[in-house]
């Protein structure tokens, strides 16, 4: 489910702190696009993300 996935995310990044979208993808089971997809959800829901361009 979507929910559980954002909140697993939001955790993930709380430990970590800096991830990157392909590492949230390994973690979670998903594609890249799924993950920066996420990230653009909980970005809009109010949550600080902060891109920043990597490699390519």
């Amino acid at each position: 489910m979507r929910a559980d996935r954002l909140v697993a995310v939001l955790l993930l990044m709380q430990s970590r702190g800096q991830v990157t979208a392909a590492q949230i993808a390994a973690e979670m089971e998903v594609s890249v696009a799924t993950a920066r997809r996420d990230l653009e959800a909980l970005s809009a829901a109010g949550v600080p993300v902060y891109p920043e361009a990597g490699r390519g």
